[in-house]
């Protein structure tokens, strides 16, 4: 039997944008919760939206934007940690056409200004600064070296003394209360009109996954891609308005929205955002004091939510689902978090940003080793093969080759690379993940490795080759590689194998994160450094990365 299947087509794909299905459900479900922010202070109240009023807020921002005359098409970037800014602005986009260009929050200068260069972005909104980001500071950097950037919106905070009583450094400055004043001169039928012109195949989401060559690609998704995956998922995990969904996960991801939001406000169920960042002890108060039924995070979120020490203290009991996804969870924490987090029917599951991201995922009823062992089964409409990297041909069941993609899922292509989107999706429509990996008898997929050395570090997925370009910078590095080892709590952690000029002083992993800070997002920063006086290579001339990561293990264990 060859390793091919295709998910059931059972119930058809939602044929609409966004907008007008989520205007569907908030008409359905008007007074129901829709999203619950906790506590954004401590000592603070939660904000909450019913989903009449964030139906209400999202035009609001809606009419905004027509009115700074926002064009189907546009770029709108969000760089900010989860709050209930992001929610509505991922909303409002959908509902003018714009663009929503997803800016990992932990990005620094460098990897900032190339996003908005690279897809022309023509608007940016922003965190206010905090302890670990200048957001403000860099945002400025930014719209000066990239003319195209409009507008910079900041989002609530402590926004007020850096701006010095509140009054934007330039004309292009706004914050989130000022940007929402313009919706005034703007009536509602605008938004309406507006939402009448697009199309469920309009390009929508632009979200950046590293490059192997360099510098991150935005895998750019469709109304049609997102809004089925999240719905598709959804359905999997027999979501109703009944259900509230707690998202720790970031939003800048499609973990957080689309597995999240989009799959969540598909059914009139609530979101709950239990904190900016990742705390265990917050999603564990969010599920305690929301009544939460499902809970997302990748395994090591989960591992640190089991290794509280009051985790018995805290009332679990509605919970019933969730989603893990990012690596493969151990047998024994998934055995606890069904067990003692009562989350009888978690899945798994798998995907990437290029496929909206889900293509296979673990079912209710799935056994404890089918969540810990696969990745789960293809996903409604589409479709998942696995072939030989060398030929391109399907192979038999069990054997191992690269797991291949096809359906609505696919993203349109990279933003402004063709030559990326023909190496990535083939002439027939599948998407080729890179991924390893072998389908069994039952058609569960088990991913056993990747053809090239990404690196996944508790769910973020890193290229070498970005962070090399960047070291290759420094004055005293001759010649480096940058590689993953095994760890116990991220699953993988970075180790810079490092070549000095002639001369240059040693160089400790001290001083390398020294000088990546503030230009690197943080888990980009290799933990360990290894100076070596060569490269193992091949006959060719090619560095061996897999002999390499052999001898840095084995250092690391002596």
């Amino acid at each position: 039997m060859l390793s091919y299947t295709a998910g059931d087509t059972d119930v058809p794909l939602l044929e609409e944008t966004i907008g007008a299905h989520f205007e569907r459900i908030a008409a359905q479900f008007p007074l129901r919760d829709a999203l619950i922010e906790a506590a954004a202070t401590p000592g603070g109240d939660a904000r909450r939206w019913s989903y009449e009023k964030l139906n209400d807020d999202v035009n609001r921002l809606a009419r905004a934007l027509l009115a700074l005359g926002v064009a189907k098409g546009e770029r709108i970037g969000i760089w900010s940690p989860n709050c209930a800014e992001w929610t509505i602005l991922q909303y409002a986009t959908a509902k003018v056409g714009a663009v929503l260009v997803n800016v990992n929050p932990a990005y620094r200068s460098h990897e900032l200004e190339f996003v908005v260069q690279q897809n022309g972005m023509r608007m940016l909104v922003a965190a206010p600064s905090d302890k670990n980001s200048d957001y403000v500071g860099m945002a400025r950097v930014a719209a000066r070296s990239c003319p195209e950037l409009r507008e910079i919106v900041f989002l609530p905070g402590n926004l007020e003394q850096e701006l010095a009583g509140g009054q934007p450094e330039a004309n292009h400055e706004l914050t989130y209360v000022q940007l929402l004043t313009r919706a005034d001169g703007v009536g509602p039928s605008a938004v309406q009109d507006r939402m009448a012109e697009l199309d469920p195949h309009d390009a929508i989401n632009l979200q950046y996954t590293s490059g192997t060559t360099g510098f991150p690609k935005g895998a750019t998704l469709t109304h049609h891609n997102i809004l089925n995956n999240g719905h598709s998922i959804g359905r999997l995990l027999n979501y109703t308005e009944r259900d509230r969904v707690v998202i720790p996960v970031p939003f800048y991801h499609c973990f957080g929205m689309v597995i999240g939001n989009l799959n969540a406000l598909s059914f009139g169920a609530a979101t709950i955002i239990p904190s900016r960042g990742f705390s265990a002890s917050a999603a564990l108060e969010a599920v305690q004091d929301f009544g939460g039924t499902s809970l997302y995070g990748v395994p090591t979120m989960f591992i640190a939510e089991l290794a509280l020490e009051d985790f018995g203290s805290y009332d679990l009991s509605t919970l019933r689902t969730g989603v893990m996804a990012g690596s493969l969870c151990p047998m024994e924490v998934m055995r606890r978090v069904i067990e003692e987090m009562h989350m009888v029917d978690v899945a798994i599951c798998y995907g990437m940003t290029e496929t909206s991201p889900v293509s296979t995922m673990t079912r209710a009823g799935d056994t404890l080793e089918h969540r810990t062992s696969t990745v789960g089964r293809t996903m409604p409409h589409l479709e998942s093969r696995v072939v030989d990297p060398g030929s391109g041909e399907v192979v038999e069941r069990g054997v191992i080759g690269e797991l291949c993609t096809r359906g609505y899922a696919v993203m349109s292509g990279y933003w402004g690379q063709p030559d990326k989107t023909a190496e990535a999706i083939d002439a027939e429509g599948w998407m080729h993940t890179g991924d390893l990996a072998r389908m069994d008898a039952d058609g569960y997929v088990v991913i056993e490795g990747r053809i090239k050395d990404m690196v996944i570090r508790s769910g973020e997925n890193i290229y070498p080759r970005e962070i090399e370009e960047f070291l290759y910078l420094h004055p005293s590095i001759q010649d480096v590689q940058v590689i993953g080892v095994p760890d116990d709590k991220y699953g993988e952690e970075l180790i810079a194998c490092i070549i000095l000029k002639p001369g240059a002083a040693a160089l400790t992993a001290g001083d390398l994160a020294e000088y990546c800070r503030g230009k690197l997002a943080h888990y980009k920063i290799p933990r360990y450094v290894d100076v070596r006086d060569s490269f193992p290579m091949t006959v060719s001339g090619k560095v061996r990365k897999v002999d390499m990561r052999q001898e840095a293990v084995s250092r690391l264990q002596a």
